[in-house]
Formats: C-alpha cells, sequence, structure tokens
C-alpha cells in the first residue's frame, strides 16, 4: 500500500500580494510528493491556522514579502498553539534580511528560507522536518 503524502500548507498572510513565489514553492513541493493546500493571497493568521487545522497538515510555509515576517510568523506560532497544535512545524520564506534570520528562529519557525533559496535545499529541509520519505 502505498504510503500517505504528508500534507503542507503553503500559505500568504498580511496583504501582500504577490505569489509567484509561494506558487512555484507550493508546486516544487507537490512535484516532490506533498500533499499541498495553497491559501492564495491576503490571509488572515486566524484564517490560517484554521485551514492548517482543517485539512490536518504537518507544516504551515508562510510566505511574506511585505516586511512583516517576523510579527506575522509569531502570531502565526502562537494561534497554532492556542489552538492546540503545537505540533505544527512553521516554516518561513521571502524577502527576509540575514539579520532577522535569528528573531525568526526566535520567534518559532523551524526553518527560514531567503529569497534566493535553491528549490532542492527547501524541498530537503522540508522532508527533513515532516519526516517525509523522497517521492518514488
Amino acid at each position: 500500500m502505498p504510503e500517505t503524502p504528508v500534507r503542507v500548507l503553503v500559505a500568504k498572510p498580511g496583504l501582500d500580494g504577490h505569489d509567484r513565489g509561494a506558487k512555484i514553492v507550493a508546486r516544487t513541493l507537490r512535484d516532490a510528493g506533498f500533499e499541498v493546500v495553497f491559501t492564495g493571497i491576503r490571509q488572515r493568521v486566524e484564517d490560517i491556522v484554521a485551514i492548517a487545522l482543517q485539512e490536518d497538515v504537518a507544516l504551515v510555509g508562510l510566505s511574506i514579502l511585505s516586511g512583516a515576517h517576523v510579527a506575522l510568523t509569531a502570531r502565526t506560532v502562537e494561534a497554532l498553539r492556542a489552538a492546540g497544535a503545537a505540533d505544527v512545524t512553521v516554516v518561513v520564506g521571502g524577502t527576509i534580511p540575514a539579520a532577522d534570520v535569528p528573531r525568526l528562529r526566535a520567534a518559532g519557525a523551524a526553518a527560514v528560507f531567503p529569497s534566493g533559496t535553491p528549490l532542492d535545499d527547501l524541498v530537503a529541509e522540508v522532508r527533513a522536518l515532516t519526516g517525509a520519505a523522497a517521492a518514488p
């Protein structure tokens, strides 16, 4: 019997309307064997958490280009914990200065993927964080 794919959520919190990178990441993860749920743009943190719970995802990937990455990541991690979903891993990617990576880690991000991160590296890290096997 085939293994059930790991479910991940790719989300665009806040008012950022640019979704090309998030769509590329979603497609790359799908092609790597993950089951991907994509929220679309301009999502509220509360809605992202509700979708994560409803879809029973193992990982939430936040795509943020607006500059609000630290606050939005912290709010998402806190909201997941408050909803009893502290076991859901949160990662963040987008336009992220290197100086903000430690702040994102402190806010609860398990991994940070600044613009330009090779997609193979992203897939490998998401596999490692979720325990997902490589696609056949």
